[in-house]
């Protein structure tokens, strides 16, 4: 069993799930011994996972400081992941953000689903970016000087 630092992000991901997966089964029929090491191993992938990528969950969000109350949750989740790198954050970022401006996951859901889609995730990777049409409605518009 390798250290977890040593893991790639694939490698992190897979065996984290793999053993989120199995830990009904090892609560439920494993020895003491089996339940301990599982524990012991899920607990370090997961601080790993925490170390690398502290906005995809509630305990790494959580170290933001509160958003202020926001008048439409939409469009300050729209300009945050608009004005990401490249227009485009982790899914989980995505959702951390969502629940940090107060929008709940039907409304979150329907950003990605409605027409015009506002929200789209991208086919090869976890990321999911503003759409055009989001950015029209996040972003101001960009000043005209007139000559």
């Amino acid at each position: 069993m390798s250290d977890a630092t040593e893991l790639s992000d694939e490698e992190l991901a897979a065996q984290g799930k793999q053993l989120h997966d199995s830990r009904n089964w090892v609560f439920l029929h494993g020895t003491a011994a089996q339940f301990e090491t599982h524990t012991r191993r899920m607990l370090a992938l997961e601080q790993e996972y925490l170390r690398r990528f502290p906005k995809r969950t509630w305990q790494g969000a959580a170290a933001d400081p509160p958003a202020d109350p926001v008048d439409d949750p939409v469009v300050a989740l729209l300009r945050q992941v608009a004005e990401a790198p490249g227009g485009r954050m982790h899914k989980l970022e995505v959702h951390q953000a969502a629940r940090l401006v107060g929008l709940d996951r039907a409304a979150l859901a329907k950003l990605y689903t409605s027409e015009p889609k506002l929200l789209a995730l991208s086919s090869r990777t976890a990321d999911a970016a503003a759409t055009p049409g989001a950015c029209a409605r996040a972003l101001p518009a960009p000043e005209v000087k007139v000559s």
